[in-house]
């Protein structure tokens, strides 16, 4: 090659390399290496009660979309069935023992580094609308937006989308929503929902207030599905949808009896869908996770080294087709919720079994349900008390609610919705010593004392009405 040719290949060279830096600095912000990631947190949603988990009657579209387009976990559970607790679990992949928010509307530890902190490091942006902490806790989280969490529904969703389309940054993000519903207040309107044709779970009471209060719950269920809905369509617009991971969970099961405030699994098991790139569409997981695994797993996709430190472990080479097996076993914990729930649990449970222990049996179990506002479950409630008078069936029900037993053991594959207790049957006697055994040694890994958070109501007692002090704060502070 002459003289001249070789300078025309150096031309060539750096024109390229030019054009190469011009049409960089041209493209959107999604052309990053690491992904984006897309937490979207329903507010009290049961476990079964969508569509791609089975529900029958409960309009989910956009939860449906989700599952067709990635992966299921049909074995996902929280950490513990109250807000406050779940969400710290999840945000500093720790149990609430070893975080300190044990009871409801805490918080963990100042100290301890929390998912943000995780990924700035790498080099991402972190934002928060909507309930993601505990109401008004995001700022505590260290976040670098926070927005919409005061509760009430529903500005976050709106401010997500809002902030999003103004999004100038060209950091890779970290975007978490959460909608208030289907917390109650549940709505009143019940569009396509007839109280008389709703499904009841068969741990429930039937009666025409049953059936009016769940058909308004599943009207915030798909309230929830229409925000889901809000929050994609902003994505598909400003993130790029082939670099980018969307997880759509709950922080616990739904408020009712059995449900949250429990550590049966309506009141754990949650529903958890993951789409994005390398995860495979219409596919389905039976590997158990829990919510404090969601922080390793997201610290992992975004090119970080999950903290060996924490409790929480990553699935994401579950998500990757690359495990089809995650944990053992899950535990979990409860402790209370001011004076409305005095009430600490513990429990574990593996594919098959689940037992539950009730750290002190001579309390009476009590939630906002039976000692708030009508709105919270007090209406229906009535009604069971009131057909315990003279229906069998549903005094063993009410009983069942209020007066637990020390130790509860479960055959999940037999009995799923956790209705015969096995813990005094003499075939089951060694493995619910090893199962005692395995929660004590657990409890004193973390560090859990089974403190009492309030004074309880004991048995015996009467039930009486806890008012909060105003009427706003009972529809969101729970």
């Amino acid at each position: 090659m002459g003289v001249q040719g070789e300078a025309s290949t150096v031309i060539m060279r750096s024109l390229a390399i030019g054009l190469g830096i011009v049409i960089a600095a041209m493209l959107p912000c999604w052309a990053q290496s690491q992904p984006n990631l897309v937490v979207f947190i329903a507010d009290d949603l049961g476990g079964l009660d969508t569509t791609p988990y089975g529900s029958k009657e409960i309009r989910t579209p956009n939860i449906g979309r989700l599952a067709r387009e990635g992966l299921k976990f049909t074995q996902a559970f929280v950490a513990s069935p109250s807000c406050a607790p779940s969400r710290a679990a999840l945000l500093t992949g720790l149990m609430p023992a070893r975080n300190g928010a044990e009871p409801n509307h805490t918080r963990p530890r100042a100290e301890i580094k929390k998912l943000p902190a995780y990924l700035q490091e790498l080099g991402y942006e972190v934002a928060s609308f909507g309930k993601i902490a505990h109401y008004n806790h995001g700022s505590y989280y260290g976040f670098d937006h926070v927005a919409g969490e005061g509760g009430g529904n529903y500005t976050g969703i709106t401010l997500a989308a809002e902030w999003l389309k103004q999004r100038k940054s060209d950091k890779p993000l970290c975007l978490m929503v959460g909608t208030n519903w289907p917390h109650v207040p549940w709505p009143r309107e019940t569009p396509g929902y007839e109280p008389s044709k709703t499904i009841l779970p068969p741990t429930f009471v039937d009666t025409p207030e049953t059936r009016l209060w769940r058909s308004r719950y599943c009207a915030a269920v798909t309230k929830a599905d229409d925000d889901l809905g809000s929050v994609l369509e902003a994505v598909g617009k400003s993130l790029d949808p082939k670099n980018t991971f969307v997880f759509f969970t709950s922080d616990h099961g739904a408020q009712w009896p059995f449900g949250k405030w429990n550590l049966y699994d309506s009141g754990i098991r949650v529903p958890l869908i993951v789409t994005g790139p390398g995860i495979k569409a219409g596919a389905s997981a039976d590997a158990m996770v829990s919510w404090i695994d969601l922080l390793p797993t997201l610290v992992e996709l975004a090119g970080g080294k999950p903290p060996a430190e924490i409790d929480g472990l990553s699935f994401a080479g579950v998500l990757l087709g690359k495990a089809d097996k995650h944990r053992e076993e899950i535990f979990a914990t409860h402790s209370g919720d001011g004076r409305f729930n005095v009430y600490p649990i513990r429990a574990v449970r593996d594919g098959r079994w689940k037992y539950i222990l009730n750290l002190h049996p001579e309390y009476q179990h009590a939630t906002h349900i039976n000692r708030a506002a009508t709105g919270d479950g007090l209406s229906y409630w009535n009604s069971w008390e009131a057909a315990a008078k003279s229906d069998p069936r549903a005094a063993a029900i009410v009983q069942r609610y209020k007066q637990r037993p020390r130790e509860e053991l479960y055959d999940l594959s037999a009995d799923p919705h956790e209705q015969t207790n096995l813990a005094a049957e003499p075939q089951h006697a060694q493995r619910l010593a090893a199962l005692r055994d395995k929660v004590a040694a657990w409890m004193k890994s973390q560090g859990d004392a089974g403190r009492v958070f309030n004074e309880p109501l004991l048995l015996g007692q009467e039930a009486t009405p806890i008012q909060p002090p105003t009427k706003a704060k009972s529809s969101k502070d729970k």
